[in-house]
């Protein structure tokens, strides 16, 4: 065996760590954008926030014009001010005057009188209002119900396992686990609580929810089969809710008119109570907080034609710091181990800055090419949404279909047409009819089922091959499964489930 040392050319595709950040901050949203840059920040001494420094400037030029302005004397004030030992003198003022006006600042013994302290006032947390939870509710009943201190202890207990909804939905076994009180005890707790406000809470499923609500209702509204007033006892609705619940969810109306040995009128009489229930009994309750999103572009008209602009509002600005530059610059750098340490740092400063500007100019690039495929979308609204894919946007900016991919991640884009995701714009496409080469967006189809179903008779609601022979008629070519798998996309009930009989 003979060994040899052979020279051979290669060339190789290397993920550097300068490369992977620019790729990483490049898929980042606008808010772990943000964190991001603060954290580069925190962490390189080289990188300054330009914003802040120019702030600073100026409250600085402010100061020192401030220092240069002449003080003016008591010969240069006018005379219905009166001389200048009535006015008192700024020493006089410093001396008295601040600790007068500022009195609230002083401290414990130091006043000739009681006044309000910085630390007396409530803090942000104690003024900022927000809702009454179902759990504060309950429990604020709970201690004025009368009840002992035991039974309270342990319906606390108990509305401490409620969900959102009000349901209990563990086992009462599971509640008392590893507690000295017992499945009765918490049984009695429970039916005190079933007569808390919202009507309905602490059931532990639809079924007892509903009869709850029932046992509240003044007088028996249906059926008089033995029933006794304000629980509607043998009646026809709480019959339905007992063993009917499923039929009723398919509008097998005359099934259950046969099961109770009703008519059927009188099971529409009985749908129409349950539809006044509410099934979730915490919904009151529920927080539905709204979460503010901040657009990465905007999307405006103007002199006739779309302009795409970057939205860098609340994003630091980002410059080498002008002191570090100075102190490398000088021949006074320090040791050869803080001079290696503060070349790494502006290496990697210089990076961050220039991936941000590249991050910019490609999200640019991508959603103006984006607004060009998708024109016709920005004037006259989602019905001419036409397909497009990565690959055509890709193809038209010269790039990558993955770079696109993650440029249009998490962004959003503020336009006419309200607040749209970047990927909303990405859809598949339907034939149309009369030209084959021309394609309907899948958006635009949904948006034409969702209108369809708004406009339809509810005693006879449109079933799927009726919607696609429909969409036919506007030279939509679509099979019924798609209509069906588009209807169930939008959360759109079946015909059967639509369908209503008063």
């Amino acid at each position: 065996m003979k060994l040899r040392l052979d020279l051979k050319l290669s060339q190789k595709l290397i993920m550097t760590p300068q490369l992977q950040q620019a790729i990483k901050l490049l898929q980042l949203s606008r808010l772990e954008l943000q964190q991001s840059l603060s954290q580069h920040l925190m962490e390189n001494p080289l990188l300054d926030e330009l914003q802040a420094e120019v702030e600073e400037g100026e409250t600085g030029q402010a100061e020192d014009k401030a220092e240069e302005a002449p003080v003016a004397t008591g010969q240069d004030q006018p005379e219905e001010g009166g001389t200048p030992e009535e006015r008192g003198s700024p020493e006089e003022f410093t001396a008295s005057g601040w600790e007068e006006y500022f009195g609230s600042d002083r401290r414990a013994g130091a006043s000739e009188y009681p006044s309000s302290g910085q630390d007396e006032f409530p803090s942000y947390e104690q003024t900022v209002a927000k809702p009454t939870s179902l759990e504060e509710h309950l429990l604020w009943q709970l201690s004025l119900s009368g009840l002992p201190d035991r039974a309270k202890t342990l319906g606390r207990l108990i509305i401490g396992n409620l969900d959102d909804d009000g349901y209990l939905r563990i086992p009462l076994s599971e509640v008392v686990a590893g507690t000295d009180f017992t499945e009765a005890d918490a049984e009695s707790v429970l039916r005190d609580i079933h007569t808390f406000d919202p009507t309905g809470v602490g059931a532990r499923d639809l079924s007892e929810c509903l009869l709850l609500q029932l046992g509240h209702l003044g007088r028996n509204l249906i059926g008089s089969l033995g029933a006794r007033p304000g629980a509607l006892k043998g009646s026809v609705v709480e019959g339905v809710i007992l063993h009917h619940l499923k039929d009723l969810e398919k509008k097998q109306y005359p099934k259950i008119a046969k099961a109770l040995n009703v008519t059927v009128e009188e099971v529409f009489q009985a749908t129409k109570v349950i539809e006044n229930l509410e099934p979730k009994p915490g919904r009151p309750f529920t927080n539905t907080q709204n979460y503010v999103i901040v657009p990465d572009v905007f999307v405006v008209k103007n002199e006739g034609e779309w302009v795409v602009l970057l939205n860098d509002e609340g994003l630091p600005r980002m410059r080498i710091s002008p002191y570090y530059k100075q102190v490398m610059a000088s021949s006074q750098g320090g040791t050869p181990e803080t001079k290696a340490y503060m070349d790494e740092k502006l290496r990697a400063a210089q990076w961050v800055i220039r991936s941000i500007e590249q991050r910019n100019k490609t999200i640019l690039k991508v959603v103006s090419s984006i607004v060009k495929f998708q024109e016709q979308f920005f004037d006259h609204g989602v019905q001419y949404l036409k397909p497009l894919v990565l690959k055509q946007v890709a193809e038209d900016i010269g790039m990558h279909e993955s770079t696109i991919s993650r440029v249009t991640a998490n962004k959003y884009m503020y336009c006419p047409q309200g607040m749209l995701e970047l990927k909303f714009f990405f859809n598949a496409g339907l034939q149309h009819a009369d030209q084959p080469s021309d394609m309907h967006s899948s958006v635009s189809v949904r948006e034409m089922i969702r209108k369809m179903v708004g406009e339809e008779d509810a005693k006879r609601p449109l079933k799927d091959e009726e919607i696609a022979a429909r969409l036919r008629t506007h030279q939509v070519l679509i099979a019924r499964r798609t209509v069906a798998k588009y209807r169930a996309e939008e959360n759109i009930p079946s015909a059967s489930q639509r369908k209503r009989f008063f």
